[in-house]
Order: structure tokens, then sequence, then C-alpha cells
């Protein structure tokens, strides 16, 4: 089979089925190209995943961008974007414009409202899975719980302490290695 129909209709699959946006679809992305197809390494996926979050702009096109470039360069990055976002596109297209009179039927309504529950567990599997996989330690364990309730209670915003922390760490090892 071509590798770029094959990287296609993998994202396609992906970008079609997935209800939530980019988090929802980090487990359906690893099962695909690191088990199922075994395109790369656990470890590869995970370093490609941070790449994606740390990147500006939708975290599950970040992931198709660098997914198809290593495994076919530009022309991957190409096709696995399309085959991630044109499915959405569609859908939504479709959405806006059959549905636009429905949306404040109450069985429309009744349905949206039982997809939320889903989509919060399908952001959070990904998110414990992460965390599992970080190997935290007690220090970084309490960084990780510190941001969140900074973000959550203070409203501060996650640019802010990537910015300090940052700072922070890399004074922390300058200043190390000069010692």
């Amino acid at each position: 089979m071509n590798i770029y129909l094959d990287i296609f209709t993998c994202f396609a699959k992906i970008g079609a089925f997935t209800i939530g946006g980019g988090y929802a679809m980090i487990p359906i992305i690893q099962k695909e190209v690191v088990d199922k197809r075994g395109w790369i390494s656990e470890e590869d996926f995970m370093d490609v995943l941070a790449i994606s979050q740390s990147a500006p702009g939708i975290l599950a096109v970040n992931i198709s961008i660098f997914l198809g470039h290593k495994l076919r360069g530009t022309r991957g990055s190409i096709v696995a974007t399309l085959g991630s976002t044109l499915p959405s596109f569609t859908i939504i297209l479709l959405i806006a414009m059959f549905f636009a009179g429905y949306q404040d039927n109450p069985t429309v309504m009744a349905i949206f409202k039982g997809i939320r529950p889903v989509v919060v567990s399908l952001i959070a599997v990904p998110m414990i899975n992460m965390a599992k996989k970080a190997k935290l330690n007690f220090f970084t364990g309490a960084l990780a719980a510190l941001t969140a309730l900074l973000i959550i209670f203070l409203k501060v915003s996650p640019l802010y302490i990537l910015l300090v922390v940052a700072v922070t760490f890399t004074a922390l090892t300058v200043w190390r290695r000069q010692k």
C-alpha cells in the first residue's frame, strides 16, 4: 500500500472519530501509530507529544505535523495534517449546515449533555497516562499539582508559569555547573 495513503487514512480515521479535541485524540493516535502500526516507539511518541504541546497551535494538528514529518518528511507532514483536519472540518461544516436550526431542540441539547462527561474522560485518561509515563518524583509531582492549583484557583496564565519555571531551572542548571 502507498505509505502516504496509509498515513492519510490513519489520521483521517483518527480525525473523524475523535470527539473532544487534541487531548482526547492522544490515546487513539498512540494506539494507531505505536501499538497497531509500529511506526514509532513509545518513547518517540512521548517526545513528539512533548514537542507538540510546546509548539503554538492546535495539539492534534501539531502531533500530525511532527509524526508525519518523522515518517516521511515534509510530504508526510502535509498528508498527516490533511488527514487529521479534513474529516473534522467536513463534519463541522455539515453540522453547521444541517443543525443550525436545531440548536435549541431538547433532543439535540440532551445528546450534547450526554457527550460532555465522555469528553472529560477522554481528556483525563491521557493526562493520567502521561503523568505515569513521566515517572514523576515527589518534587515534580508537587510542581505539577502547584501548577494546576495556580491555574484553576488563581487563574494564573500557564504562559507565566512556563516562563518562571524555564528561567528558574535554567538559572539553577547554570549555577550548578559553575559550582
